[in-house]
């Protein structure tokens, strides 16, 4: 692999060494395009090992939705498209599989924005979510889960009256229903108060503990992401410009001051909220 030091990290034309042998998913060097001539994607490679939490970062704009709809299948909704490179999970290629069939694989994407079905109950959507599965066990899952969010075991009404913490559990929850191998969660903080957004993210570190579900996590708040990830990788203007153990990328002196808001422990003025005090070095 060709790459340059940035601050103890690679900064890779691939997937990192070493962890696409054993992941679960692998992304390979792909290219997403939008309505045939916007290029948002640019070379984009990834791994996301078995068991593992990762997490992919960066500033709006640079792709990670788009990366998670190019894997779950989603992007011809919006006149995308993967038109180069690879996508495998578990070791079989997922180009151009329906959404659907992906799901039966056993990987699952929660949207952004939560996504449920306002005007069904708790448990209307909590059998949605086990609609691909023709075993016995929907009953038992529904229990599991109630009894890991029980405040939606106290919400009888429709979903739409739920809080939006409580809504968040649910569209987490519903995806645990398709008893998914790999889980794509987009955005899981955003609308949350912060309160809320910790309990969010304890419920992912403890399913992922619990079940062993794998998990690929875009999220904006980096703190967060990375105190419960094993793994992550930084992606601007479309391309992955950083990527290492989360311990690696805290420490990182250009994750901290872009992502994290510290710089070697500075107190930030006024002043720099317009501009960035240094360049990325990866730019």
């Amino acid at each position: 692999m060709q790459s340059e030091a940035v601050a103890g990290i690679e900064v890779p034309g691939e997937a990192a060494p070493g962890r696409s042998a054993e992941a679960l998913l692998a992304v390979d060097n792909i290219e997403v395009v939008y309505d045939e001539v916007i290029l948002v994607l640019r070379g984009i490679s990834l791994a996301v090992g078995r068991g593992e939490v990762v997490a992919l970062l960066g500033p709006n704009g640079a792709g990670k939705s788009t990366t998670l709809k190019a894997i779950s299948g989603l992007l011809h909704a919006e006149d995308g498209a993967v038109t180069r490179g690879s996508i495998l999970f578990d070791g079989e290629r997922l180009n151009g599989v329906a959404p659907d069939r992906v799901v039966r694989r056993g990987l699952i994407q929660v949207m952004e924005g939560r996504r449920i079905v306002e005007d069904m109950t708790v448990l209307e959507n909590l059998r949605l979510g086990a609609h691909t599965r023709r075993d016995r066990g929907v009953g038992e899952d529904i229990e599991r889960m109630l009894a890991w969010f029980p405040r939606l075991r106290e919400r009888t009404g429709l979903a739409g009256y739920l809080s939006g913490g409580e809504q968040q559990m649910l569209a987490i929850a519903r995806a645990l229903m398709a008893r998914p191998r790999l889980i794509l969660m987009d955005e899981p903080s955003m609308g949350l108060s912060p309160l809320l957004v910790r309990e969010v993210f304890e419920v992912i570190r403890r399913i992922n503990r619990d079940t062993g579900v794998t998990v690929l996590l875009v999220e904006q708040n980096a703190r967060l992401a990375l105190q419960i990830a094993d793994y992550g990788y930084v992606l601007d203007q479309g391309k992955i410009v950083l990527d290492g153990s989360a311990e690696r990328l805290t420490g990182n002196e250009d994750v901290r001051e872009f992502y994290l808001g510290q710089d070697r422990g500075a107190r930030k003025s006024f002043k720099n909220l317009k501009s960035f005090k240094r360049r990325k070095r990866w730019l």
